[in-house]
């Protein structure tokens, strides 16, 4: 699989990312989730300064497609919510709950993107945090800015900047992590009480295996401008199902696949309001999958996930196409349980039943112990894995 990788243009691990950025400043807080800044701003020691970027990555092409084959532009909110959530739940692991401030940056194909899709973005954008608004997270939209730039993007690439200020008494850095603790995991499937629809998981990685390993052959011809025209043939759509065919879920493919991040902001305010002296670290599973929080462990120790929530559909269906290899499968993919919260046993029941509140799934998954050195060990039902 690591060959189709390389092949498309993706680095799963991104090593070169991480290799150009060795040298930086760590923040106040190394081990911390996001780089925490003083408070430059208001040069206050009480407080820090927060500030991160994401997107939606290859999400969009599917979402352009998915529009052009259906007319269906409900897709486009979606993949501003991917943009949206990639931000905040980074975010949410060191404890910041906003207020936050929120710019986009969408760059377009302008002979392929119309003005409709930009406007059902932007819309989409502002009609996400007026929902989370009930939920008590405010975020303030400051604009952004949207290039005409063919020469670059084929079709449309959505990102977005997200800003807070937080007391530093209120962070969570993992420095607390500890033998011990257990992992509390959070599902990225079913329906929350704040989505509208059934959400299959995928969240916001792990597209564009996804997208090809899923879909037909037929849409390389159908939609050119989705592929760069340099892949090798045998890595572009290797899948059998049509964007409108049946899935098992309440979804078809192409909305299963598209369906937008979760976030768990909601969740995780309650979460801190009620026992923020207890969380000893936050990790978002996203780019890593659930070997994530092998990067944020502050000292050697073992972190044994022995009693994962179950594999939803998608994951499996990704499997059986592409014919990846399971401890790659659950490096790359959230794999049905997308934030997972470290702390001890009796708080953990606490967390599960605030998840059950908002209508989603969560279990112990995981406990931490001694280690000689830092490592992951998943169990599953296709084998034990062990990341270091």
């Amino acid at each position: 699989m690591n060959d189709r990788y390389s092949k498309r243009g993706v680095s799963a691990q991104k090593e070169d990312v991480h290799k150009a950025v060795a040298q930086l400043d760590k923040g106040l807080f190394p081990n911390a989730f996001c780089k925490i800044y003083p408070d430059y701003w208001g040069n206050d020691p009480e407080y820090c300064n927060l500030m991160h970027a994401d997107g939606a990555g290859t999400k969009s092409i599917l979402a352009y497609m998915y529009w052009k084959q259906t007319g269906d532009m409900s897709v486009w909110k979606g993949i501003a919510i991917d943009s949206i959530v990639m931000n905040t739940d980074d975010l949410l692991c060191v404890g910041a709950t906003g207020p936050f401030t929120y710019s986009s940056t969408i760059g377009r194909n302008k002979h392929l993107i119309p003005g409709e899709v930009i406007s059902a973005l932007i819309n989409g954008t502002q009609e996400f945090f007026d929902e989370m608004r009930e939920f008590g997270i405010d975020i303030k939209f400051l604009g952004g800015e949207t290039a005409d730039v063919g020469d670059v993007v084929r079709t449309v690439i959505v990102d977005g900047t997200m800003a807070c200020r937080m007391r530093r008494d209120k962070l969570v850095t993992t420095e607390k992590m500890c033998p011990g603790d257990v992992v509390v995991s959070l599902a990225s499937y079913g329906q929350a009480t704040y989505e509208t629809s059934y959400n299959s998981g995928m969240g916001s990685n792990g597209l564009t295996s996804a997208r090809h390993e899923l879909l037909k052959k037929e849409y390389a011809t159908l939609y050119p401008e989705s592929v760069d025209p340099a892949l090798p043939s045998d890595v572009v759509y290797n899948g059998k199902f049509g964007l409108t065919d049946e899935s098992p879920t309440p979804l078809d493919i192409g909305k299963m696949i598209l369906s937008p991040t979760r976030t768990y902001a909601p969740v995780i305010l309650k979460v801190l309001e009620s026992h923020f002296d207890k969380i000893h670290g936050i990790i978002h599973c996203s780019g890593g999958g659930q070997s994530k929080c092998l990067h944020y462990l502050p000292s050697a120790l073992r972190v044994v996930k022995h009693n994962l929530l179950p594999v939803p559909p998608l994951f499996t269906l990704i499997q059986e196409s592409a014919g990846t290899d399971w401890r790659e499968m659950y490096q790359v993919f959230n794999m049905g349980q997308r934030l997972e919260v470290f702390t001890d046993e009796a708080t953990a029941g606490r967390i599960i039943e605030i998840a059950a509140s908002f209508g989603i799934d969560a279990q112990i998954s995981g406990y931490v112990a001694e280690a000689p050195q830092k490592e992951v060990i998943i169990e599953s039902p296709w084998g034990t894995f062990n990341y270091k």
